[in-house]
């Protein structure tokens, strides 16, 4: 063989060794069937959770949506606002919300909680946080409640029981080895019990007992066995840092080994616990009361939907009748083609409004009924049957601000941040001392052959045999006890000094964003205010319209007819007089919607819409236990302990009730002669008037009307200006929501309209 052929061979053979060196190769296993079904090759997939939840039959037995397509089989459900906002009520444990008047679909209205299901109201959320424990880790919900907050203040018990052997040599010298054993054995148990209890000023008091059983081998021991036990009473009292109620309230027990390890203490005392309830609440109110106002806005969006489909029927009407009669001329050869083709040009338009108008009305009861939380279609039609209000509203800019400023929820939930952190403050500053305690302990110890002998003998060692351990106890023959300080000082306060400026930062930041929410409140109720004036005066300009397009009209039409004028200008007529109509009813819903702004504005939309919120029913042994405790604190002696620390934080429940503050009496409301139904109120001679159309239009006169010293307060919104002496809603008349409790299990869901005095769901009527 040649020294090439060797060469390549070599080579050859040592990239075959390398190539295969490079591949793995899969083991050789003995019974190996080839059953591969548990291999997985992916680490993640797709899943569907195991959980069975019933579906609502508001989605399971929804019918398919009223359209143009399908608009045959329905039957018309004649609505009030008032059973709106009971049906809403009754269904709403979620509280849904409706985006602007741009927004037309119901998927675009619910993908906030379809996106971020976590920051939905419910009404479950202030009993989430009032039983909340420290455990739902990046939640909303995390953080501790009140009851978790106290659990901080009660009596512990612990005890262990240990029993041991040992078994060990034991090195000693030729010279004590006839003294000792050699191989050391004993049979060791310990019991220890005790109770300790922080209390709200911050000492520790514990009382515990232990109790020792030795047996060894030792031969000096006058018996083999032995007990040794000993009842202990013990405290421990802050003197400067942690002590006081007004700091274990708001921060919580602190030790005195967390202080001198330096470990921070989170703020999480029952004081601020009742605060995060309290911002809850009020993240609950707002909750309702946007949702009041979503079903209001719903409901007269609902109503404009139907007046501009009216109007735009009688525009297609007029379009009809016109090319019609044109069509009849044009055949006859005694009108133009092109004044034939324009009608029908117009006719076709209008054809295309009423099919987007219906639509509309298709869309906008959709969304209401989205809102009261029914199905997207059961064969019904909502029709809204209560009018709007036409009457002139108006609001005493004074009262109405300082209302504003007194009753909205987010005020009112600021001002909750800033008592927070001003009780923080007080936390902080108290870290800033140093930690001085005052230590305490007193001993009872008893020691003998048994533990418990009532007949042990007397007079005889300490561990003779028969001797008691407890008889030795009760004699008081041996006591211990302990008094001393402790002392711990972080050189600098660093940490502590770093958190009192923190807290303060937070502080003048609450502080700042309340004085700018305020201004923003203002700022809010003034564009208000001036949608009302705006909305009201174009209420007036597009009624004035209205008419001016219907006599246009009806002296255009028959100079058409007469070939004075062309066709042209009667089609533009009927155009504008659809416009103008819908135009008109379109002021009406914006002077309502105006109207609720300002209610919504100052915070009290819950009052005038007569909703009224209160805690969900306890179980009945909460309220037996709840009467029992204050029967057993009124039998009690009072100590007058002349102040309380904290200080007062809250000013007492909130009044629901308010009214409007600063307005004229309810029988000075209306001057002059109540106006019967569907009649503004004359005031002066108007400009222009005429008589209500067809379609039972309420029309309005050109000159403003507003009776003397009328000003508006918690009245319904309905146009029927029946009573002139009309008080605001009385309890018997609200609707009550509850906010769920611990205790409450799930509502039911509403379907359709409740029965009167029954309520499902989160709420209840009264």
């Amino acid at each position: 063989m040649s020294r090439n052929t060797r060469s390549n061979l070599s080579l050859a053979l040592a990239f075959l060794m390398l190539a295969t060196g490079c591949q793995p190769t899969q083991p050789f296993f003995f019974h190996e069937d080839g059953d591969l079904s548990h291999y997985v090759d992916v680490s993640t997939d797709i899943e569907f959770p195991d959980v069975e939840e019933p579906v609502l039959d508001e989605v399971t037995q929804a019918q398919r949506p009223l359209s143009l397509k399908n608009m045959d089989d329905y039957e018309m459900w004649d609505l009030t606002l008032e059973e709106a906002t009971r049906i809403t009520m009754c269904n709403s444990q979620v509280m849904r919300q409706l985006g602007g008047r741009v927004a037309t679909s119901a998927p675009d209205t619910i993908s906030r909680t379809i996106v971020n299901a976590a920051q939905v109201t419910t009404t479950y959320d202030p009993a989430l946080v009032e039983t909340g424990n420290g455990q739902s880790f990046g939640s909303q919900f995390d953080g501790v409640g009140v009851e978790s907050a106290l659990s901080e203040f009660d009596a512990q018990l612990q005890g262990s029981m240990v029993w041991q052997r040992n078994d060990r040599p034991v090195n000693f010298g030729s010279a004590f080895g006839t003294f000792f054993a050699q191989d050391f054995q004993q049979d060791l148990g310990d019991f220890n019990m005790g109770v300790t209890k922080n209390t709200a000023d911050g000492s520790t008091w514990g009382f515990r007992n232990a109790t020792t059983y030795d047996s060894n081998n030792n031969g000096n021991r006058q018996t083999p066995s032995d007990w040794e036990t000993n009842f202990e009473a013990f405290f421990n009292q802050p003197l400067l840092q942690g002590r006081g109620t007004q700091y274990n309230r708001i921060a919580g027990p602190y030790s005195f080994d967390q202080y001198a390890a330096n470990a921070p203490n989170s703020f999480d005392g029952v004081m601020i616990a009742r605060i995060r309830t309290d911002l809850t609440l009020a993240d609950f109110e707002g909750g309702i009361r946007n949702l009041m106002r979503d079903v209001e806005q719903a409901y007269w969006e609902l109503y404009f939907a139907y007046r501009d489909l009216d109007a735009r029927k009688q525009g297609l009407e007029s379009a009809r009748g016109t090319w019609q009669r044109l069509n009849l001329l044009y055949l006859n050869e005694l009108a133009r083609a092109s004044d034939e083709s324009q009608a029908k040009t117009q006719f076709f338009q209008f054809r295309a409004q009423v099919e987007q108008a219906l639509t509309e009305v298709f869309r906008a009861e959709a969304r209401l009924r989205y809102i009261m939380g029914l199905s997207v279609s059961d064969g019904r039609l909502i029709r809204p049957i209560d009018e709007p209000v036409i009457a002139r509203v108006d609001f005493d800019w004074a009262a109405t601000s300082v209302e504003a400023l007194s009753r909205r929820v987010e005020v009112r939930k600021q001002k909750w941040q800033i008592k927070r952190r001003e009780l923080e403050l007080i936390a902080a500053r108290n870290h800033l001392l140093p930690r001085l305690d005052a230590v305490g302990r007193y001993r009872w110890v008893g020691a003998g052959d048994e533990l418990i002998d009532y007949n042990a003998p007397t007079g005889m060692g300490r561990f003779a045999e028969g001797t008691s351990a407890f008889q030795s106890l009760t004699s008081g023959d041996f006591q211990e006890w302990e008094l001393g300080l402790q002392l711990a000082i972080p050189i600098g306060f660093r940490r502590q000094l770093d958190g009192v400026r923190h807290v303060q930062l937070l502080l003048a930041r609450e502080r700042a964003v309340l004085q700018d929410l305020e201004l923003e409140v203002s700022h809010q109720l003034g564009d208000a205010f001036r949608d009302i004036d705006l909305n009201y005066q174009l209420a007036q300009t597009q009624f004035n319209a209205q008419v001016a397009a219907e006599r246009e009209v009806a002296s255009v039409k028959p100079a058409v007819e007469q070939g004075l004028l062309n066709i042209n200008v009667l089609l533009d007529a009927q155009r504008r007089k659809a416009e103008a109509e819908s135009a008109y009813y379109r002021s009406i819903v914006d002077y309502n919607l105006a109207i609720l702004e300002v209610h919504y504005r100052k915070g009290s939309l819950l009052d005038y819409n007569g909703v009224y919120l209160a805690e969900g029913p306890w179980p009945g042994k909460a309220y037996f236990d709840a009467l029992r405790r204050a029967r057993q604190r009124d039998a009690s002696m009072y100590l007058d302990y002349g102040f309380t620390r904290p200080n007062v934080m809250s000013r007492g429940p909130v009044s629901q009730s308010m009214g409007q503050p600063g307005t004229i009496p309810a029988d000075t409301y209306f001057q002059g002669e109540v106006v019967p139904r569907g009649e503004p109120t004359p005031a002066g001679e108007p400009q222009e008037t005429v008589q209500p159309t067809d379609t039972g239009a309420a029309l309005m006169p050109v000159s403003p009307v507003q009776p003397a010293g009328y000003m508006e307060t918690a009245t319904p919104r309905s146009g029927n200006l029946q009573n002139a002496g009309y008080q605001a809603p009385t309890p018997q008349g609200r609707i009550t929501y509850a906010a769920s409790t611990p205790h409450e299990g799930q509502a039911n869901h509403a379907p359709g309209p409740p029965a009167a005095g029954a309520g499902t769901g989160g709420g209840s009527f009264r």
